[in-house]
């Protein structure tokens, strides 16, 4: 018996528009859904690549102007992966069509943005979700389920960082298609929204809202060239960010994020302390979780490595056989495949309201760098 299908319009053709067509692609190889996902159209402003993009991927069609992809009757599912200043308008207009609605992360530029984008989607009614992959990452799901249970005991202390070092040089310019993550009116922030959400998005899903924050942020170019005109212009993003975060339940946090960490590309870790245990998790070492019980044996007692690729460990099931791993493409296949399923169900997390979430907290950090107050972060 023939599936409905679900027909999704992909807005945007980079490095998300391929995670995100890899995962509707691969979902329905791996999961059980309901409906079958179909790759309808993609649209991007070049239409020779976006012709290009559809041919490798099996898109059925192009289109150029994303208020004709959201017009087109054919189309059930808009999703965004491009640029963050589009997020806004396009999931607003979407939302308003009676369009499902996925967003690349974060979901606004500023917490205003999607305060708006929430209040469209619920007043439409229309499913929605943001794609905070690392929560589908096989270990970081198994520590949400041991922190549920209880394991951990009562949480004291949170650490995250997320680690790059691809803007060190001088000459690289900010702005245009490949570096439009360094100019702030396109991004709205930089390691803050675009590493630092990550992180924030995680942690409140693992240990609960955040209450307030006291952030120290620097830029060290302060000046780069504009890839769009050729001038030089004052550089409004983030390079670095740290800053101390207070949880709802009592415990304490640091987070650290730089795009200025020789020999680091994507070094994101988290580790927990609680009053049972503690756990460590790092994307270098995505599937192993590392996990210190106190119980048992004070002789015994210490560090054990686990390596989450067991059938009964989160995800796993629907892949290989154990000690076979997966990697960081099939968090996006995770996601893809909970989001349908949620489509006959309980709607899967995160929606366009948990990541407002994050904004709020993201917009704290950013205040707090430049008052050095501590500032409520409205998690």
């Amino acid at each position: 018996m023939a599936k409905e299908k679900l027909r999704i319009g992909m807005v945007g053709y980079g490095f998300m528009g391929r995670t995100h067509s890899n995962a509707f692609t691969q979902a329905p190889k791996f999961f059980e859904l309901n409906r079958e996902p179909e790759l309808t159209a993609v649209c991007a402003r070049n239409k020779d690549r976006a012709e290009e993009f559809a041919a490798n991927w099996g898109y059925g069609s192009v289109e150029t102007d994303w208020r004709a992809l959201i017009e087109r009757d054919d189309i059930d599912l808009i999703d965004i992966a491009a640029p963050n200043n589009m997020h806004h308008d396009i999931a607003i207009a979407a939302a308003e069509a009676g369009k499902m609605v996925m967003c690349e992360k974060p979901l606004g530029r500023t917490a205003a943005e999607s305060a708006e984008m929430v209040e469209a989607v619920e007043k439409a009614g229309v499913p929605n979700m943001v794609w905070y992959n690392y929560r589908r990452i096989p270990a970081v799901t198994m520590a949400k389920k041991m922190i549920d249970e209880g394991k951990l005991g009562r949480i004291f202390h949170y650490r995250a960082k997320f680690l790059q070092d691809w803007t060190i040089s001088t000459d690289l310019p900010q702005g245009g298609e490949g570096l439009w993550r360094l100019d702030v009116d396109v991004a709205g922030s930089g390691v803050t929204g675009d590493l630092l959400a990550h992180c924030i998005d995680t942690a409140m899903w693992l240990n609960g809202g955040i209450d307030s924050v006291s952030a120290m942020i620097e830029t060290f170019v302060k000046e780069r060239e504009h890839a769009l005109t050729g001038e030089m212009a004052p550089v409004g993003i983030d390079d670095a960010c740290a800053f101390l975060a207070r949880f709802s339940n009592g415990s304490m946090a640091t987070f650290e994020s730089t795009r200025y960490a020789r020999g680091h590309k994507a070094q994101y870790t988290l580790e927990i302390n609680g009053e049972h245990g503690s756990l460590i998790w790092d994307l270098h070492d995505l599937q192993r979780l590392e996990y210190f019980d106190h119980s048992g044996d004070g002789e015994t007692r210490g560090w054990r490595s686990i390596h989450i690729t067991d059938g009964e460990h989160p995800y796993m099931g629907n892949w290989w056989v154990p000690g076979l791993s997966i990697g960081y493409a099939e968090s996006f296949v995770h996601q893809a495949a909970d989001f349908i399923q949620g489509l006959d169900g309980k709607a899967a997390a995160p929606t366009f309201a948990d990541a407002h979430q994050t904004d709020l907290v993201t917009d704290a950090v950013l205040k707090s760098g430049k008052t050095a107050q501590w500032e409520p972060a409205g998690g």
